[in-house]
């Protein structure tokens, strides 16, 4: 004997609170409809079906935008298409796909197209990475509907989405761009006005943190060592050692092409669309950075990238983000101990604190904005000569943390010092 179900109140559903797992709620009113509450708090209309002894689902709305009354009224259309044998969901998509064929406008089309017409303003890089983050977390969900019907409870539903997989940064960003979808949208007359705003959608907290990276030289002694020992891929021996050797960021280092590198003048010219600040920015290359670069050339060196994906036979692919973070993993490094950008701030620290390197020198070499006493910023090419030096002893320093040898010509390092 079917169990009876007690149809819901509008208290109820304007009072109902998602469980404490991690599985979405569901409260039933009757005839296959039912409020499903997700562990954010969303909630969704949808109703289940039986057709041709195939038993189906479909989403009637999100709540409040669509009542308990008004989810019912659409729940008796579907079940009168039911009952001629008419699936439903089948029904939706073509009426659907009318709508577009009349408007010639879905969310993914207008998307294209804007992202097209942005282009022109932005670096390559963040072209691929604004199309990424469409492709990835917006199309799959909402592309193929008239940019007309997306509305506040579809960026809701792919706020959660994001949510779940604990990247809120992602979720802010994700939103501004389907936002930025939608006012270009307006603009161009394909819907009269942005339904609605990013205050509108409860996005998650962004927790600021710094980069984990190690500060004593007791630390950095024990990371050059398993640097140095790494039995993993030899390719991302090398990129780990370049990387403590020049102090660029990891996607600098991983995008690092032949083109770029003069290993005879020992310098390394970052073009600016590779760069955060936009400018071109030029590394002075130590002894032991040519050395190394000299060593993966002859692995590398017939391909475009210097530290290429592996699994791209012919170096088309340039080294992928995990692969460094793979490897300190693999010499015991944990996420809170370690990672790629670390060593960005082991140059900082290390070089202030304990070498008594000129800040102004180290803050270039990191490609970060300095200016002088009179508030002119520097070029990063200036003071070539002493960063040159000072990369060389920066170099030295950490062959005779690894050794435990003292530094050759330490006498030298007065140059360097804040009171040069």
């Amino acid at each position: 004997m079917a169990r009876t179900v007690k149809p819901l109140t509008s208290t109820q559903v304007a009072n109902a609170k998602p469980g404490t797992g991690k599985t979405p709620t569901r409260l039933y009113d009757g005839n296959g409809l039912y409020l499903e509450i997700s562990p954010q708090g969303a909630k969704f209309w949808r109703m289940k079906y039986t057709l041709d002894k195939v038993e189906r689902r479909m989403g009637l709305g999100a709540y409040p935008a669509v009542s308990l009354a008004t989810a019912r009224a659409e729940a008796d259309k579907k079940r009168t298409l039911i009952a001629k044998g008419i699936d439903p969901v089948q029904q939706k998509r073509t009426d659907q796909n009318a709508r577009i064929e009349a408007a010639g406008s879905t969310f993914e089309l207008v998307a294209r197209e804007w992202h097209a017409k942005m282009c022109a303003t932005w670096k390559p890089s963040q072209a691929k990475t604004v199309m990424g983050r469409l492709e990835y977390n917006v199309f799959p969900f909402i592309g193929k509907l008239p940019v007309a019907d997306v509305g506040k409870a579809h960026a809701m539903d792919i706020v959660n989405r994001i949510a779940k997989r604990n990247k809120p940064e992602t979720e802010r960003r994700v939103l501004s761009n389907l936002l930025q979808v939608l006012a270009y949208a307006s603009k161009t007359l394909r819907i009269e006005r942005v339904p609605f705003a990013s205050v509108d959608i409860g996005i998650s907290p962004v927790k600021k943190s710094s980069h984990a990276a190690l500060t004593s030289p007791d630390e950095v002694v024990a990371l050059m060592r398993a640097i140095h020992a790494y039995t993993g891929s030899g390719v991302v021996r090398y990129a780990l050692q370049l990387a403590m050797l020049t102090a660029v960021r990891p996607g600098e280092l991983r995008h690092a092409e032949w083109s770029e590198i003069d290993l005879d003048a020992a310098r390394w010219m970052i073009p600016g669309d590779k760069m955060k600040g936009g400018a071109d920015h030029l590394v002075p290359l130590s002894v032991q950075a040519i050395d190394i670069l000299r060593e993966v050339y002859a692995i590398t060196g017939r391909g475009k990238y210097v530290f290429p994906s592996a699994r791209t036979p012919n170096g088309s692919r340039a080294m992928s983000d995990n692969a460094i973070l793979s490897a300190l993993r693999r010499m015991d490094y944990t996420s809170d101990q370690m990672t790629g950008h670390g060593v960005r701030a082991i140059f900082r620290t290390l070089g202030d604190e304990v070498l008594g390197l000129r800040v102004e020198w180290l803050e270039m070499q990191l490609a970060h904005a300095v200016k002088d006493v009179h508030g002119t910023a520097y070029n990063r090419t200036k003071f070539l000569t002493e960063r040159t030096a000072m990369m060389q002893t920066w170099a030295d320093y950490l062959d005779s943390l690894r050794t435990g040898k003292p530094m050759a010509e330490a006498d030298k390092l007065h140059q360097f010092k804040r009171t040069a």
